[in-house]
């Protein structure tokens, strides 16, 4: 009986002894491991990333603001995401590339719609600098004196320094009937002024026409928006019907700061031939789509000249461009503004966006609109004396052409 005790004793203290060898293994192998992940668990490969890049120093530095950041308590992680995405797209050092969180997103669809409340002014950067684009019609920005190329130094008491785009027209908008504060330097001012300007709901306008003696009319195209195609058909009607003298065309393209491509492309039907190319679209890889007119040419008979200035961007630029290019077509005004880039929406899984340049125009003769705009055949400007008593030497000079043609 004693026998059989000791024995159980000795096989629960051989049990007791391997258990306690296994936990020494087990532990052993645990802290192994452990210090080994220490020193690679920061080492983060991505399928398409090439060799050499590492997120090592990422995932450091998340490391180092989650343990010694003053207020790490009240940090949000989706916001230290965001705000790493944003940098990634600001490393581009493109002005038209940017990172939109879903309720920037939701702003943008609000723009491409034309329901905002705001000052009513297209906004951009020249020279590293927020500048006006253009001022829409009848918009609060344009009664309160807003022109194009107006720099922009602070937007209330933010600095516009290293502010992008988004950034500045999320501080500009606003609730209507609220006040904001612009403050501007315009070339030739000795010292910035500060325009404090209503919000209100705008709408953006889309075209306007004005006739003039001689059987001459101006068209007025404020805005390539999905409305124009009908409302250019319906003032083509107008004139063609209720003018039977028409002798010349005053295509008015200043201040138009661009829109959708293929409303530019569908305006050009209206004075090419069909088939002609309108601009063409290159890729960082050299494939080049190319966009050609298909509408009925209806107007390619009528002497034509096109008022172009600082506040023409973009499809504005597109159609002028190739007008020139295709017919000789002439431009009066100013130097263009120089937007010659194509950007595409990608949308992410959470609702934000980011919208990223892929392509350049080229006008059809190959040049290339971006940073340089399109310069006049003939220089005209509208001094702010001119404007102030409603002279508008542009137009001006837009009939002493065209009645050289006739």
């Amino acid at each position: 009986m004693k026998l059989k005790k000791l024995t159980k004793i000795k096989k629960i203290g051989l049990g007791f002894i391997i258990g306690i060898i296994s936990l020494t293994l087990l532990a052993g192998s645990f802290y192994f491991g452990y210090q080994t992940g220490e020193k690679n668990n920061q080492k983060v490969i991505i399928e398409g990333v090439p060799p050499g890049v590492d997120f090592e120093i990422f995932w450091d530095v998340w490391q180092i603001i989650k343990d010694n950041y003053l207020k790490s308590q009240t940090l949000i992680n989706e916001n230290l995401v965001y705000g790493a995405v944003d940098g990634l797209l600001k490393s581009l050092d493109d002005p038209y590339s940017e990172f939109l969180k879903p309720d920037d997103s939701k702003k943008f669809t609000e723009d491409l719609s034309g329901a905002f409340s705001g000052i009513g002014a297209e906004i951009g950067i020249r020279n590293e600098q927020l500048v006006i684009v253009a001022p829409l019609k009848n918009s609060p920005a344009e009664r309160a004196g807003l022109r194009a190329s107006d720099k922009i130094l602070k937007i209330d008491e933010t600095s516009t320094f290293n502010l992008n785009i988004n950034e500045a027209v999320k501080i500009i908008r606003g609730p209507k009937d609220s006040k904001v504060v612009l403050t501007i330097l315009r070339n030739g001012w000795e010292k910035p002024k500060e325009f404090s300007i209503i919000r209100e709901e705008i709408t953006i306008p889309t075209i306007d026409l004005v006739r003039h003696s001689d059987g001459i009319v101006q068209i007025k195209v404020f805005n390539f928006n999905k409305n124009l195609p009908l409302s250019f058909y319906e003032t083509v009607l107008d004139i063609l019907f209720s003018s039977p003298h028409l002798r010349g065309i005053i295509l008015d393209l200043r201040n138009n700061p661009g829109g959708y491509l293929e409303v530019a492309v569908n305006l050009a039907g209206w004075f090419l031939d069909r088939g002609d190319i309108v601009v063409k679209e290159e890729f960082q890889s050299g494939e080049i789509n190319v966009f050609r007119a298909h509408g009925n040419g209806a107007l390619k008979h009528f002497p034509l000249v096109i008022l172009v200035n600082k506040g023409s961007a973009s499809a504005s630029e597109i159609l002028a461009g190739a007008l020139r290019d295709q017919r000789g077509i002439k431009l009066i005004g100013e130097q263009t503004f120089g937007k010659g880039t194509v950007q595409e929406i990608k949308p992410l899984q959470d609702g934000s966006t980011v919208k990223i340049t892929v392509a350049r125009w080229l006008l059809p003769k190959g040049t290339a609109i971006e940073e340089v705009g399109l310069s006049p055949d003939y220089e005209a400007t509208q001094t702010e004396e001119d404007f102030e008593v409603g002279r508008d030497p542009q137009v001006e000079k837009a009939i002493e052409v065209l009645k050289e043609m006739l």
